[in-house]
C-alpha cells in the first residue's frame, strides 16, 4: 500500500519518462549538427531506445489518478479539475509563453506573425519542440471521467474486461494502420494527429486497467518478466531495422510512436518498469520516496527541459559537438537533466513562498 510519500507505478513511469524525453530533446539537438555517419546511427539506436516517454508518461498519469482517485463521479470533476490547473495547466501556460517570446526560435512547423497565429502556436504545442505532448496529455485530463468510469465497467465482469482489452487493441490496431496508410506513407501531412488524444489512447486504458487488475497483473510481471526482456530486445532491433532502412542522414522524424513495433517497444518498456517498480514497493526500498520526490517535479521539469538544453547548447554544447559529439550530449544531456529538476524544485518553492508572504 502506498503512502503520501512512497512511489507507486505511475510515479516510477513519469520518472523515467521524463529523464528518457531529456534525452530525445539533446539527440535532436546533436543531430542538427550534422555529424558523421557512425554518430549519427549511434544517435538514431539510442533515439530509439528512449523512444517510450510519451507512453510510458500517459500509462502513469492514468495509473496514478484512477489509484488516487478510486470512488470519483462526475460531482468530483470539479475539484479534480481545479486540482490539475495548479499542477498542470498554469505551468503549461507560462513555459509556453517562455518560449514564444523568449525563444521564438524553437517554434515547429511555423512562425506567429500576429495574435491569431501566436495563439495557434501557444495552444496546439508548437512553442517549442517538445510541447506538442501538452495538447495531447492535457485532452487525457480533461476526459478523465470516461477513464473513471471504464475502468469501474471493465472490472465488472471478465466478459467487460476482455471486451475492453480486445477492442481497445483492435481499434488502435486500425488507427496505426489508418495513419501508416494516410499519413506516414500517404499523401496527407496532418501532423496534429500527433496531438490527438486518440493516437495514445491504448496507453491510457492500460493504465487505468493496471490499477484495477493490480494484483494480477503484478503477479503476471513477476513469473514472466524474461518474456518482457525478450520482447523488448526484439522490437528494439525491429525499430532499429527501420530506421535503419531510411539511410543517411538519419532523420528522427522516420522513428515515429505509430508503428506496430514502437507500439510493442513502448508496452515492453512499460511492463519492466512496472516490474522494477512493483519489486521496488515489494522490499520497501530506499528508492520510494526518491522517486516520489523526483514524480512530483517531473511535468515541471519536463516543461523546463527544452530551455535549459538551449542555453546550454549555445553556451558550450554547440562549439563542442564540432569536435566530440559524443560529449557533447553527454554532458548537455546530465546537466539539462539536473537544472531542469532543480528549477521545478527551486520554483515551487519560491512560489509557495510568495503564496504565504501575499
Amino acid at each position: 500500500m502506498q503512502t503520501k510519500t512512497t512511489a507507486d507505478v505511475g510515479d516510477y513511469m513519469k520518472v523515467f519518462a521524463c529523464t528518457a524525453v531529456i534525452m530525445q530533446s539533446v539527440l535532436a539537438f546533436g543531430l542538427q549538427t550534422s555529424p558523421n555517419p557512425r554518430v549519427q546511427t549511434g544517435i538514431g539506436i539510442t533515439y530509439n531506445l528512449v523512444k517510450y516517454t510519451a507512453p510510458a508518461f500517459i500509462f502513469g498519469i492514468l495509473f496514478t489518478t484512477v489509484r488516487t482517485h478510486e470512488r470519483a463521479h462526475l460531482g468530483d470533476y470539479r475539484q479534480y479539475l481545479t486540482q490539475q490547473l495548479h499542477s498542470l495547466f498554469i505551468p503549461t501556460f507560462w513555459w509556453s509563453l517562455v518560449y514564444l517570446l523568449g525563444l521564438p526560435s524553437l517554434q515547429q512547423v511555423s512562425h506567429y506573425h500576429n495574435l491569431g497565429s501566436f495563439i495557434w502556436q501557444f495552444i496546439n504545442g508548437n512553442a517549442a519542440p517538445h510541447l506538442w505532448y501538452n495538447t495531447m496529455m492535457l485532452q487525457f485530463i480533461l476526459l478523465m471521467p470516461f477513464f473513471w468510469w471504464l475502468s469501474r465497467w471493465a472490472v465488472q465482469s471478465p466478459r467487460h474486461l476482455w471486451g475492453t482489452l480486445i477492442l481497445t487493441i483492435v481499434g488502435y490496431g486500425g488507427w496505426l494502420a489508418f495513419y501508416d496508410q494516410q499519413v506516414f506513407n500517404g499523401p496527407h501531412h496532418w501532423y496534429l494527429l500527433d496531438r490527438l488524444f486518440v493516437s495514445f489512447l491504448i496507453y491510457g486504458i492500460f493504465g487505468a486497467l493496471a490499477w484495477k487488475k493490480r494484483r494480477t497483473l503484478e503477479t503476471f510481471l513477476q513469473r514472466y518478466w524474461p518474456l518482457l526482456v525478450g520482447l523488448f530486445a526484439v522490437t528494439f532491433i525491429w525499430t532499429n531495422l527501420e530506421l535503419q532502412a531510411f539511410g543517411q542522414p538519419v532523420r528522427l522524424a522516420n522513428a515515429i510512436y505509430y508503428k506496430p513495433s514502437t507500439t510493442l517497444y513502448a508496452l515492453a518498456v512499460i511492463g519492466l518498469i512496472a516490474t522494477l517498480a512493483w519489486a521496488n514497493i515489494r522490499h520497501h526500498s530506499r528508492w520510494l520516496p526518491v522517486m516520489h520526490g523526483l514524480a512530483t517535479y517531473a511535468y515541471r521539469a519536463y516543461l523546463a527541459n527544452v530551455f535549459w538544453l538551449q542555453l546550454l547548447w549555445q553556451t558550450f554544447g554547440h562549439r563542442l559537438s564540432q569536435t566530440h559529439p559524443v560529449w557533447a550530449i553527454v554532458s548537455c544531456y546530465g546537466l539539462t537533466w539536473l537544472l531542469s529538476f532543480a528549477s521545478a524544485y527551486g520554483l515551487h518553492v519560491g512560489w509557495s513562498a510568495l503564496k504565504r508572504w501575499a
